[in-house]
């Protein structure tokens, strides 16, 4: 149809217009850098369950955890996880399973660690039936790991008497605690 000489001049012809109105209408890479990024909202939810509940398993088929809560809401940009009122039974294959529970909780992208917000309780009764119970208002759980810590005031009730102190580091699985300070305790010698 056409020779290849007026091929070559029109794909020419055309790029030089593209360069021309380019340089009119100043479009360059950076004029688009400098326009208003659009905002993020940060509290964006993308999903949310109602009534949730989540049942995990281990590798060996024994069961991991059994949670619950009231709602929970995924944040879309900071991917953490939003719970209210979270009831964790924590296994890790023990039939003896701690109790965890608290009025909020947000737990953090990739699931290692749950910041337990408000009336925080941490329970168990072992198997020759002692119940020791913690609370605080605020502690980090690491499920995996089945460790908790806070830096807040806990309190804690169980062999025979309470005791209370500043910041706490709770290892679940060895059922032993480092109080941090501030330590008071009070025993009934019965």
């Amino acid at each position: 149809m056409f020779s290849k000489k007026t091929r070559t001049f029109l794909i020419f012809g055309v790029l030089a217009v593209l360069l021309a109105a380019a340089g009119y209408w100043n479009i360059s890479p950076e004029s688009f850098m400098d326009q208003p990024k659009a905002a993020v909202d940060e509290s964006a939810i993308d999903f949310y369950a109602i009534n949730a509940h989540s049942v995990q398993f281990l590798e060996d088929g024994g069961l991991q955890y059994e949670m619950t809560a009231d709602k929970v809401e995924h944040l879309k940009a900071s991917d953490i996880t939003l719970l209210t009122t979270p009831n964790l039974e924590l296994y890790r294959g023990s039939t003896f399973p701690w109790h965890v529970e608290s009025k909020t909780a947000e737990v953090s992208p990739g699931g290692d660690h749950v910041e337990l917000i408000d009336a925080v309780r941490i329970n168990r009764t072992d198997e020759k039936n002692r119940t020791t119970i913690i609370t605080s208002s605020r502690m980090t759980v690491f499920p995996q790991k089945q460790y908790a810590q806070t830096q807040q005031a806990v309190r804690i009730d169980g062999l025979g008497g309470v005791t209370t102190a500043t910041g706490m580091k709770a290892y679940l699985k060895d059922s032993r605690m480092d109080l941090l300070s501030n330590v008071r305790g009070q025993y009934d010698a019965r």
